[in-house]
């Protein structure tokens, strides 16, 4: 089937435009609001009576909730729709941020943490959704980054906001106040924001009908649309191939990304830093991070998915294992920065990756389901990593913690060649 070209056909910066007040403004407020938090949930649990242990359990909780949400999200989207559920999701988080302000018992605040993390699987795992059924393949790689990105900004001038809040209040429960606030006009931009589906969609539509050409009698590849709703567990069975071996890949990125942000404070600490050197150098590794989010994008939509997968996951496996064999230099202060920053080079470039592979995968008339499977799985790898490096750190030392961590982003490199070609083949758009 071949699709020809036509004059009005929609620019990226068109699609990308339209979706904004709809998905890339919430996720920038929702990001905000939690990035605020985050940081002070274990300083709340401890004013609550949490030792260190209990604290850092209540803190895990919203991964938790995440790694139940996705699945439950998936069955939603599919019967109520995506717009509908980020409302809901939106105003159920609003529940858990009262609860946080108001909780009288460490067990209801970290019950309060724990709905955060479920309402945040499902209002991401929506919008992935409408983004994986309405936007243009040849612009899926550069929105889904731009997503991602929207995402990073949020997360990383959050704490910034939580320290103004705390510098000009002094009560950590005006960050949470101030979450509220986000949540609230999250859930008013969703639901009173323009529809990108009335001002794109139909359009697109209407203009892909237009522009097919006649059916040669030559076989296809990809997905045949289909009026068929089947179940969370019937589409987990379906695409048991695909989740098993590129879903697998993308946990092993999900890991090493994990691992990164936990690695990289105890190895400053490790050989002596201060703190405020351990800051430094991590939030430039962020910073590089962030700076490289619509590369990643671009590299995807006009060369491949492969292109930034591969690269991505070749440099944050070898700066892993680079970094595990510095412990002891002279100049492990210098080689600290340096690999964070190849690091935070390596994790820029994966930046979309996650999302964009499991809309190329996802069925295209119902994937909210199958992304429900799919976001476990790449949850499911960054909540384990963090609990690999503390069992070997325990059992041995962090240096061999860290060239683990870099092995396995080897071997998701490996996967990646195998599977990407075999489940996403590069088209050219």
């Amino acid at each position: 089937m071949a699709v020809t070209d036509h004059p009005d056909s929609p620019t990226a910066r068109d699609v990308l435009w339209r979706f904004g007040p709809m998905i890339y403004g919430p996720t920038v407020l929702f990001a905000l609001g939690e990035g605020a938090v985050i940081p002070l949930i274990p300083v709340i649990a401890a004013q609550l009576g949490a030792d260190v242990a209990t604290a850092a359990l209540v803190a895990s909780a919203l991964v938790v909730g995440q790694l139940c949400g996705n699945i439950p999200a998936g069955w939603a989207v599919a019967r109520i729709g995506e717009r509908l559920t980020m409302a809901i999701a939106g105003t159920v988080s609003l529940a858990g941020v009262v609860g946080l302000a108001l909780a009288p018992s460490l067990g209801l605040f970290a019950l309060s943490v724990l709905l955060i993390g479920f309402c945040a699987a499902a209002f991401g795992l929506a919008r992935h959704s409408f983004m994986t059924t309405r936007v243009p393949i040849e612009f899926r790689a550069r929105a889904l980054s731009l997503l991602g990105g929207t995402f990073r900004l949020g997360m990383f001038i959050g704490p910034f906001v939580a320290a103004l809040l705390l510098a000009v209040l002094g009560d950590e429960h005006a960050t949470i106040w101030f979450f509220g606030a986000c949540l609230v006009a999250t859930v008013l931009l969703v639901l009173f924001g323009p529809d990108p589906e009335r001002q794109f969609v139909t359009s697109a539509v209407a203009l892909d009908d237009a522009t097919l050409a006649e059916d040669t009698g030559e076989p296809v590849t990809g997905s045949i649309p289909t009026t068929e709703r089947v179940g969370v567990l019937r589409t987990m069975w379906r695409y048991r191939r695909v989740l098993s071996r590129l879903g697998a890949a993308a946990a092993s990125l999900s890991a090493v990304r994990s691992a990164r942000q936990v690695v990289l404070p105890l190895w400053g600490v490790s050989i002596g830093l201060d703190a405020q050197t351990i800051a430094l150098v991590v939030g430039i590794s962020g910073a590089i991070d962030f700076a490289l989010f619509y590369a990643s994008g671009q590299v995807m939509d006009r060369f491949g998915r492969l292109w930034a997968a591969l690269p991505a996951m070749i440099l944050m496996g070898a700066g892993f294992i680079a970094l595990s064999f510095t412990h002891e230099s002279g100049q492990a202060a210098m080689w600290f920065a340096m690999f964070a920053g190849v690091l935070g080079v390596g994790n820029g470039l994966s930046s979309g990756i996650l999302l964009t592979l499991g809309a190329d995968v996802a069925p295209k008339d119902d994937p909210a389901p199958f992304l429900g499977s799919w976001r476990t799985l790449t949850d499911a790898g960054g909540a384990i990593a963090p609990l690999l490096v503390s069992g070997i750190t325990a059992v041995a030392s962090l240096a061999i913690a860290t060239g683990a961590v870099g092995a396995i982003g080897l071997l998701g490199a490996l996967a990646f060649v195998r599977w990407v070609p075999r489940f996403v083949p590069r088209t050219t758009p």
